[in-house]
């Protein structure tokens, strides 16, 4: 059985950070702001990646 919490981790957190993940890499590349287009793509790999190494450990 799966412990209480995974779908925050598998399902919510992943969807808020790549949208604004998303919104960051639009204004960074808009403005021409490279700490916002850096932040912005290191945001969605995490967003990514967020999922396989929470549930690895949680499950």
């Amino acid at each position: 059985m799966a412990i209480v919490g995974t779908t925050i981790f598998s399902h919510i957190l992943p969807v808020v950070f790549g949208f604004f993940a998303l919104v960051l890499i639009i204004s960074g590349s808009l403005e021409e702001n490279n700490s916002k287009l850096g932040l912005g793509i290191v945001l969605f790999i995490l967003a990514c990646a967020f999922p396989y190494v929470i549930l690895s450990v949680l499950v």
